[in-house]
């Protein structure tokens, strides 16, 4: 579940959204959300640890309870005091279950009304202060009036998590600013340095954008450096899209070396005094097959059986190792000495470069071991158009999933839309011959692919 998903006026609560989450009834009947209660159960231990008490008045409504609730206001109050406290019915985070409402238990009267909550405002400091250790943090800060919409509320709280809790406090940010700076989607195009692994660079993604939802495009080993492609969000579901493109490198080769690992990172398995020449090199770069069944290092994720290849290699156990169908589209030589040379490729998705070079070794009767790997392009996307992952931060450059994809834009017809958002079938309509990324009010919806006249559904973001 999006514990960090926006509700409001502009974003209405939609039942899709929060169809996996669990109520739990707490004080007075009144039900959270299973997490949110968790968190509201921490915080008012916390506080009694201060003598300070609280209680939830106020949690999970459905529409007709907002509604009831809008009514009562507007009879005791009337509409310009509902107005700034009672969101309208359907448009309420209220409908969630992640926000609640406190009133202070004071000499044992309970106080929430908003004269008296002004006179105890030095005790809801300290609360507020208190939150993000739990997840919350306070939904309508002071002087956030015009981008909330709400008057100033020290008694109403939200749960989101913690690391976007201690974001939304340290920023000083409201949930609609949060929003508007880390809930976006699109691929991102990282220099990646050598020393750390693709995974390394996800986790740090994953931090400075607050999700969980990041992905790559075919893995560099640590040894290797150059172009990552990162997905983030919703451009986690083209990975495979994208995946399929073909990559260019530069690779630097040590000549007479034998390693279990095809690269200087490797147990040296054999070693010999051999050299190389300008003629060999280019005769190798000519001659070389341009498709072929490359088989896969035994130091790789490549599953057979369920288990990794690593794992095997790792465990000294013996297994066949697979073999995949390569394309060599491009191969440039660009230095070499007698002992090491570097080339330029461009091949095609699932080669690997390291038994690559152990292959043009084979060619020539010669040990040939990678000691250098940069990615320098993947598909349309270059290094040269990459961040440091130093420089990387929320205000990144992210392409967007239809920049990102090569494939035909479509406008959803009206009479299309219910049936493309849930990803039913339709006549094709639209003179689709392959895939299609269809969008509504400008938001990217599905992408579909055509099958035997119709269109279908490949894939919903």
């Amino acid at each position: 579940m999006n514990y960090r998903i926006l509700v409001n006026k502009d974003n209405p609560y939609d039942k899709n959204d929060f169809s996996n989450f669990i109520l739990v009834k707490g004080d007075g009947g009144i039900f959270l959300e299973k997490r949110t209660f968790r968190a509201y159960l921490d915080l008012k231990k916390r506080l009694e640890k201060d003598n300070i008490y609280i209680k939830v008045v106020s949690g999970y409504r459905t529409i007709d309870d907002q509604s009831k609730e809008r009514e009562d206001y507007i009879e005791k109050f009337g509409l310009e005091y509902a107005n700034k406290y009672v969101a309208l019915p359907g448009v309420s985070e209220h409908h969630s279950g992640l926000c609640f409402d406190i009133a202070l238990i004071i000499n044992g009267e309970e106080i929430k009304e908003e004269e008296y909550v002004n006179n105890y405002h030095e005790i809801f400091v300290k609360i507020i202060e208190l939150l993000p250790l739990y997840g919350l943090i306070l939904r309508y800060p002071l002087d956030k009036e015009k981008i909330t919409g709400y008057n100033y509320e020290p008694w109403h709280y939200r749960y989101v998590g913690k690391s976007t809790a201690s974001i939304i406090m340290n920023k000083g940010l409201t949930l609609e600013e949060y929003d508007k700076l880390y809930n976006r989607s699109g691929v991102l195009l990282v220099n990646k340095p050598k020393g750390l692994t693709s995974r390394d660079v996800v986790n740090k993604v994953s931090l400075i954008f607050d999700t969980k939802k990041v992905g790559h495009n075919g893995t560099l080993d640590p040894l290797a450096s150059g172009l990552l492609v990162i997905t983030i969000n919703k451009a986690t579901k083209i990975n495979e899209l994208l995946t399929c493109e073909d990559k260019e490198y530069i690779a630097e080769v040590k000549v007479g070396l034998l390693t279990d690992t095809l690269d200087l990172e490797g147990e040296v398995l054999d070693k010999k005094e051999e050299k190389v020449t300008k003629e060999i090199l280019d005769n190798l770069f000519r001659e070389f097959p341009r498709k072929y069944l490359q088989t896969v290092p035994k130091y790789s994720a490549v599953k057979v059986n369920g288990k990794k290849l690593y794992e095997y290699a790792r465990s000294d156990k013996e297994v066949v190792l697979p073999k995949r169908e390569v394309v060599i589209k491009e191969l440039e030589l660009l230095d070499f000495t007698d002992i090491s040379f570097k080339f330029r490729c461009v091949v095609s998705k699932g080669t690997y470069i390291r038994s690559l070079i152990r292959d043009m070794g084979e060619f020539l009767g010669l040990y040939f071991t990678m000691s250098n790997l940069k990615r320098t392009r993947q598909g349309k996307f270059l290094l040269d158009n990459s961040f440091d992952l130093d420089n990387i931060n929320i205000s990144s450059n992210l392409i967007s999933i239809r920049e990102a994809l090569s494939i035909p834009v479509r406008e959803i017809k009206s009479n299309d839309y219910k049936k493309i958002i849930n990803g039913a079938s339709i006549n094709n309509n639209y003179n689709v011959l392959d895939k299609v990324l269809f969008i509504k009010n400008n938001r990217d919806i599905a992408i579909y692919k055509e099958e035997n006249g119709s269109l279908k559904c490949d894939k919903m973001l």
